[in-house]
């Protein structure tokens, strides 16, 4: 498993060179928000403030994109992967893709 302080938004890693650059690898999920999400997500939004129900949505659909990229990159011979990016698209009305890619690369200690 990649160490997640191997993985970063830069491209390049402090303190390793990166030996062997193995190409972009992705994560990719896709949700629906469910009648009753909806309904609590309504009326929180009556309410103002954050809509816990939404935001519960976002970071799990976040997270699984995320962890699938990992596997990706580990299945490839990865130990780190660099220049990470998020991307969200909706496919139709309440069903959203959600994407984590990067580049997976093998890094070595300077």
């Amino acid at each position: 498993m990649i160490d997640l302080g191997m993985i970063t938004t830069s491209i390049e890693l402090s303190g390793y060179k990166v030996e062997r650059n193995l190409g972009v690898v992705r994560g990719i999920t896709v949700r629906s928000r469910s009648v009753l999400g909806n309904i609590a997500g309504g009326l929180q939004s009556l309410l103002g403030g954050r809509l816990s129900i939404y935001v519960e949505l976002c970071e799990t659909s976040r997270e699984e994109a995320f962890q699938h990229m990992i596997q990706h990159a580990t299945e490839r011979g990865a130990n780190a992967i660099i220049n990470v990016r998020y991307d969200a698209n909706e496919i139709t009305d309440g069903i959203t893709e959600v994407l984590a890619y990067g580049t997976a690369v093998f890094a070595e200690k300077i």
